[in-house]
């Protein structure tokens, strides 16, 4: 039995969903379950040549035989849920995605606040979901939660129960975080962050997770630094500079151009100190080193590339066990087993 949490290192944008997806698919968790924030997050899944923007289903929902969960942390948002059944029916999600009944529900006023709101829409450069607006509520404790919504009945389940009698009957729980460590709302870059803490603590305590039933912390960081929004990036470069290094990205949620920078190693060894990360994840190798382009040996990586992520573990303490070398599941170096 493993319980393993997986979260951002930097500012989201790090590549998750294909770690998520892929870990997922072969490992084979009896549950994946959804931690984080709510639909102001989108995860990026390429699966057999077909591409899908996720923004509240796990983007581990490609391993057919797992139950999808979202805990009761999670703001949902029923019209950006109820699509995402639909789209992903050819994996029949319908029959195992439940949603846990105290999650609270984000409505078409919150959105109209937090695209109103000059302050979150132009000084914070909120994503207009009604993410904030939604949890401030909640906060008050005005929020209609997920058992009021008559169009979510049948998707209603209590999430702590069914994690914890799975890890009891000894089986695996994967607990997928969203957005990153730069933008929790107590260790971010605040106050241009999001609307609530993006740690592995909370991500376990969104699906009703004690901390000691967590065995492996995985946290994520590009081989590049990206980050969409306003804030402070103190690696950032120019996009004239980006470009020449092949650097462009837009947002999966917003379809804003991603700010990029280096690799920020203080940032990665208070982020690993903060999660307790155990594993350390490294994508997007491939457009940083061309060369490592779809590599799937870590000997055959360049010596360029291995000196990168030997600094990565030095500077952090932690093991890189996987490297992702491209958009395709197979484009990963696996060194899990190395850690046995």
């Amino acid at each position: 039995m493993t319980c393993t949490v997986l979260v951002g290192g930097g500012w989201g944008d790090e590549g998750k969903g294909k770690c998520i997806t892929y870990l997922c698919y072969h490992d084979k968790p009896s549950i994946i379950a959804r931690a984080g924030v709510g639909p102001n997050a989108g995860h990026s899944v390429e699966f057999k040549g077909e591409k899908y923007a996720l923004r509240l289903t796990p983007s581990g929902f490609v391993h057919r035989d797992a139950k999808l969960l979202i805990g009761a942390g999670v703001l949902i948002d029923p019209e950006v849920f109820l699509d995402e059944m639909e789209n992903l029916s050819k994996y029949d999600v319908k029959d195992r995605t439940f949603i846990d009944y105290r999650c609270a529900i984000i409505e078409e006023k919150h959105k109209i606040q937090d695209r109103s709101s000059d302050y979150l829409s132009k000084k914070i450069g909120s994503t207009g979901t009604g993410c904030g607006p939604a949890n401030a509520e909640r906060v008050m404790r005005t929020a209609k939660l997920a058992h009021e919504i008559p169009e979510l009945e049948d998707y209603l389940t209590d999430v702590p129960v069914e994690i914890n009698k799975t890890l009891d009957e000894g089986s695996d729980v994967f607990i997928e975080g969203s957005q990153g460590f730069g933008l929790s709302l107590y260790y971010g870059t605040y106050p241009y962050v999001t609307s609530k803490d993006t740690t592995a603590s909370t991500a376990a305590a969104d699906v009703g997770v004690g901390p000691t039933r967590i065995d492996e912390v995985i946290t994520v960081f590009k081989a590049y630094a990206t980050r969409v929004g306003k804030g402070p990036f103190p690696t950032e470069i120019s996009q004239e500079e980006a470009e020449k290094m092949g650097l462009e990205e837009y947002g999966t949620v917003t379809g804003r151009r991603r700010r990029i920078g280096l690799f920020d190693m203080d940032m990665a060894r208070e982020s690993c100190m903060i999660n307790g990360a155990t594993q350390i994840a490294v994508t997007c190798v491939d457009r940083l080193y061309p060369r490592c382009e779809r590599v799937r040996e870590y000997s055959k990586l360049s010596g360029e590339a291995k000196r990168f992520i030997e600094e990565i573990e030095d500077a952090t303490g932690v093991p890189v066990t996987i490297i992702s070398t491209g958009p395709d599941l197979e484009d990963t170096i696996d060194l899990r087993g190395e850690l046995l």
